[in-house]
């Protein structure tokens, strides 16, 4: 995956991020990327076509810019051209009505039937999601042909597989697709272990939300610590029972706790370290949309539409608030995150290699017992000649066979979308492991989100 080219007199790139009046990415990549030495004096471009979230998050970034003595040169802009003209680098983060349409993804579908515990990037709601969203990313990736054709484009809008296989089969742009959840999955089992992350190499492979580590290593002694992993997931505090399902339905009432909550209750990864000894490097919400069983695992889940709905609102005040506010907020003591986005920049750019844990490309046979073409996570080095992935050992079964109608599932909505073939979509929702069997609940439920969802669907 080659670099964008880089002008000899360019002293530091331009960076654009489209979508950056949302609370899921924007504030912690304007962070990271003025958090970063080695991008210095790079012109950092806000573009959203909210004006008003755009103003705000503009504001944010400027004071968090000023705290850390002003290292980037911040813009802000509702214009495509102008954002897009001459960038090095474009990191998109871009959805319409986010919870809006999420929230109908998830309820309609299990009103008639269907048992999904989230919806966002498999089950019969995420086919919506991947309607919408396919088409976002490939109108957003229409300008950046347009504007700046050698860019290097970082995607992060879910459903992610199905959009980065978009971007790669019906788009010039060069991409990569990237996810926090393996960065979170180690920190996550460092707190359980007690043990620093940074003292953690791990090495995991799947999908997107869902992959599982074949390495987690005390890098100071090498000493193997996923039977140590199993062994804790044995422990009776992970059983589950009415006091730990009530503690967590009054934490998810709240914007932070909720989301807390949503991290620490995962009756599906314990049952999956405990039946087949897999350790998930995500938690329930996101490897349950692809597992048919999901739902017989515990009797509850919470609504992640509901925890990240408040933790959105929650960290949209706090972040106008730290904005407008006089009273002095220690920004410049905020680190740089633990995503991975912004490190490719840097190595690209500078040329210096990074190891990352997961980027998200399409299978040259990286993952060997997946298709040939789908898009796989894995580990990959980054450096001035762009993104290596690994090549790493077979998933195995069952894992493999869990994994293959999720494939399927990418080329059928890729199609449906860029042709615009209704017909094929609802095929997509009738083929999904998580849809009822009932073919008149499917035509029910799909007709319903069209009429509902008419004006950002392909067809």
């Amino acid at each position: 995956m080659p670099a964008p080219a880089r002008s000899a007199s360019a002293s530091a790139p331009k960076i654009t991020l489209v979508g950056a009046g949302g609370m899921a990415f924007g504030p912690t990549m304007v962070n990271d990327v003025i958090k970063t030495p080695a991008l210095a004096g790079a012109r950092l471009v806000l573009h959203d076509v909210n004006e008003a979230r755009l103003l705000r998050a503009y504001r944010f970034a400027s004071k968090l810019n000023a705290a850390s003595g002003a290292p980037v040169v911040l813009d802000r802009t509702v214009e495509p051209a102008e954002a897009l003209d001459g960038a090095d680098f474009v990191m998109s983060s871009a959805e319409f009505g986010r919870f809006h349409y999420r929230r109908q993804d998830y309820e309609v579908p299990n009103r008639h039937g269907a048992r999904q515990i989230n919806g966002e990037n498999g089950g019969p709601g995420a086919v919506f999601h991947s309607l919408r969203s396919i088409a976002n990313t490939l109108s957003i990736c229409a300008d950046i042909e347009r504007h700046c054709p050698d860019t290097m484009m970082i995607n992060l809008s879910n459903p992610l597989s199905r959009v980065a296989l978009a971007i790669e089969r019906h788009t010039d742009v060069r991409s990569v697709s990237m996810c926090h959840e393996m960065p979170n999955g180690v920190g996550r089992l460092a707190k359980f272990l007690r043990r620093d992350r940074r003292d953690i190499d791990a090495e995991a492979s799947g999908i997107n939300h869902f992959t599982f580590f074949t390495t987690l290593r005390d890098r100071r002694t090498g000493e193997d610590l996923l039977p140590e992993v199993r062994r804790l997931f044995e422990r009776g505090v992970f059983d589950y029972g009415p006091a730990s399902v009530r503690a967590v339905q009054w934490m998810g009432r709240f914007g932070p706790l909720g989301a807390l909550g949503d991290e620490l209750y995962m009756p599906l990864v314990v049952h999956l370290v405990r039946e087949y000894g897999l350790v998930p490097c995500s938690i329930d919400s996101h490897i349950g949309e692809y597992l048919p069983f999901t739902a017989d695992v515990a009797d509850w889940y919470p609504s992640r539409v509901d925890v990240m709905e408040r933790f959105s609102d929650f960290t949209e005040r706090l972040s106008a608030w730290v904005a407008d506010t006089a009273v002095p907020v220690p920004l410049h003591r905020v680190g740089h995150s633990a995503e991975e986005v912004v490190p490719i920049i840097a190595a690209m750019w500078t040329g210096t290699p990074r190891r990352l844990m997961a980027v998200n490309v399409p299978n040259r046979g990286n993952v060997p017992d997946i298709a040939e073409g789908a898009i796989v996570e894995v580990g990959a080095t980054v450096d001035g000649d762009g993104v290596h992935p690994d090549t790493v050992a077979p998933v195995g079964e069952p894992l493999a066979g869990w994994i293959a109608p999720q494939i399927e599932l990418q080329e059928l909505l890729v199609e449906a979308t860029v042709t615009g073939d209704r017909d094929l979509a609802f095929r997509a929702l009738v083929e999904d492991p998580l849809t009822p069997d009932d073919p008149a609940a499917c035509r029910a439920m799909f007709d319903e989100l069209c009429e509902l969802q008419a004006e950002q669907l392909p067809f």
